[in-house]
């Protein structure tokens, strides 16, 4: 039997089954750094440490010993199939007959990085950064259609002291394609500690970044509140509506719509001077994600917008006036509407993601 294991990215992240498979086998396989973690589960066994570049090799290794009738455990970090060991040992899996493997999954470094900075996946797009294997053009387009998708991105092996090139044209493509606010998560594990910050997308590419290095970068939506990553899942929160919201929406029902600025109002301007009034009281609220600057008052349960400049846009305004004028009929449709609102207003954060808007970026925890 060869079991191809992930061992996670610490040692308190290895699940039981890899821990099992380990104490199991007669002879572990691994690129040497990988067993300083493992090292007090290899007492008895036949260890084979191998270096960089010779992957191919201790699968043929592995095959050879286990067709002696040995078990063997090839070891990954992270997760074996997330640019590890089964990737290489599937290569070549027809190149034999009557062979016997598992695959025993591990905690991969983006979703480790991810629980040290906060809550920032959603939908995720993986990318190694190393062109030892992959062309430069490769790497360069998923980067490219990634940022365009406005998924989040986690960058594995993103930069040696003599590979900097990648990482270099990866900051620059997504400049080019992303809101340069954007939040990044950069997450280093240095012997048993984690070490994170936090920074936007401008400044990334002059952050201290090595090849053990994890980078996430969230999406349009993404916020940081109280030092933390959020992107958020658009869960729907109800919350009773001030008076004065009624009144406004039933003279917009009744087709009174200031379009743009309302300069005879006494509290002109809310929050800027270019303001729109169109939506004086926006009708997402409570929206409940600090993506576009709203915020909680905290032990209130009370949404604060008065950060929130969004919705005063233009650009804003002119993707979402027909949707609420032909589906929002009354105060009740706010509340039975609320979920597709929220998925107009993640779509228009989309559209209108270059705008410069008041996204949370609260680095105090």
């Amino acid at each position: 039997m060869i079991s191809l294991v992930g061992i996670g990215s610490k040692r308190e992240h290895m699940t039981l089954k890899a821990a099992d498979r380990i104490k199991e086998a007669d002879v572990i396989i691994a690129y040497h750094p990988y067993l300083e973690h493992i090292e007090d589960l290899l007492e008895g066994k036949e260890v084979l440490r191998r270096g960089m570049g010779d992957e191919m090799e201790r699968v043929e290794l592995a095959i050879e010993m286990e067709k002696e009738g040995k078990k063997v455990a090839i070891i990954s970090s992270g997760d074996p199939g997330i640019y590890g060991m089964a990737n290489v040992y599937f290569q070549i899996i027809d190149k034999y007959s009557d062979l016997e493997f598992e695959v025993i999954p591990g905690v991969t470094a983006a979703t480790y990085s991810a629980s040290a900075l906060g809550a920032p996946l959603h939908d995720l797009a993986i990318i190694s950064l190393s062109d030892l294997l992959t062309p430069l053009e490769e790497i360069q387009r998923k980067i490219k259609y990634a940022a365009i998708a406005d998924l989040v991105i986690a960058f594995y092996n993103p930069k040696s002291k003599t590979r900097t090139v990648p990482f270099e044209t990866a900051c620059d493509i997504l400049v080019e394609n992303r809101n340069p606010e954007t939040p990044v998560g950069i997450v280093k594990t240095e012997g048993t500690d984690t070490i994170t910050h936090i920074c936007k997308l401008k400044e990334l590419k002059d952050q201290d970044i090595h090849m053990s290095t994890t980078i996430i970068v969230g999406n349009s939506m993404t916020y940081v509140k109280k030092g933390k990553m959020i992107t958020p899942r658009g869960y729907k929160m109800s919350a009773k509506l001030p008076e004065q919201t009624e009144e406004f929406y039933e003279r917009f029902f009744n087709g009174d719509i200031q379009i743009g600025q309302n300069t005879d109002c006494e509290y002109f301007p809310c929050h800027n001077n270019e303001e729109s009034c169109t939506f004086c009281y926006c009708p997402f609220y409570p929206c409940a994600d600090g993506s576009t600057g709203g915020k909680w008052i905290e032990d209130k349960s009370v949404w604060n917008c008065k950060d929130c400049n969004w919705v005063h846009q233009n650009a804003v305004v002119d993707e979402i006036l027909d949707y609420v004028k032909e589906n929002i009929k009354s105060m009740e449709d706010f509340d039975k509407k609320k979920k597709e609102l929220l998925k107009l207003r993640r779509a228009t954060i989309y559209k209108t993601r270059d705008l410069n808007f008041n996204r949370n970026y609260d680095l105090e925890e």
